[in-house]
């Protein structure tokens, strides 16, 4: 029985296009990420000789890893309110409502009687472990710490791949509107400690190795 078109399509070489790919920041996915881009680059020099114009070898030197991250506005931060219930900020109780309140910069006032609470009548081990287990809420994308990018492609083919952006960290981050456009964006750039290019992956989720 000959193979149908279908069948010896999804036996080759496929592509993807936006609708199939999905972000994940960490273990949480991102919907409202319309556009990732990174670029490597890696410091290379010529060394020369006397006697010869031309370089006798290049020098390797650091590598780095950047890129953007474009992001569709609806109403609200896409970024900070993805992981808004993960954290808290210092002197908040995240079982109580009444003090739960991240992302709410605290006063001078707030700030002086978190920290006198953390010191009185305890050891220096107890004060030590009080204010570095407590939470931050971040205010801006830069206070954000690393996190891995996972981007997953799957078509209608039933093809899959995946590429892992690993130690993100957000440098800038920008933003504006405008009569004239139809939908806001928001922009960040950032580094990262390494990237693992796209690979194709079986349908019961392992990497193809060959």
């Amino acid at each position: 029985m000959a193979e149908s078109v279908t069948s010896q399509y999804t036996k080759t070489y496929t592509t993807f296009s936006g609708c199939d790919i999905v972000a994940t920041f960490g273990d949480t996915v991102i919907g409202e990420l319309q556009a990732i881009t990174y670029s490597v680059s890696r410091e290379k020099a010529p060394v020369y000789t006397m006697g010869s114009p031309e370089p006798r070898s290049f020098s390797r030197g650091k590598r780095g890893i950047a890129g953007t991250l474009v992001f569709t506005v609806f109403d609200r931060d896409a970024l900070i309110e993805a992981i808004k219930s993960n954290v808290t900020r210092i002197g908040s109780n995240p079982n109580d409502p009444a003090t739960n309140t991240a992302y709410t910069p605290m006063t001078i006032d707030e700030w002086d009687k978190v920290m006198s609470g953390q010191i009185q009548d305890t050891t220096a081990e107890e004060r030590t472990r009080r204010i570095t287990q407590e939470n931050v809420a971040p205010l801006y994308a830069d206070e954000l710490p690393p996190f891995d990018v996972t981007i997953s492609f799957a078509n209608e083919y039933g093809q899959k791949a995946v590429l892992v952006i690993y130690g993100l960290e957000i440098l800038n981050e920008g933003t504006g509107f405008s009569i004239d456009s139809v939908t806001t964006e928001k922009a960040c750039t950032f580094v990262a400690r390494k990237v693992d290019y796209m690979r194709p992956v079986d349908a019961d989720g392992s990497i193809v190795t060959s």
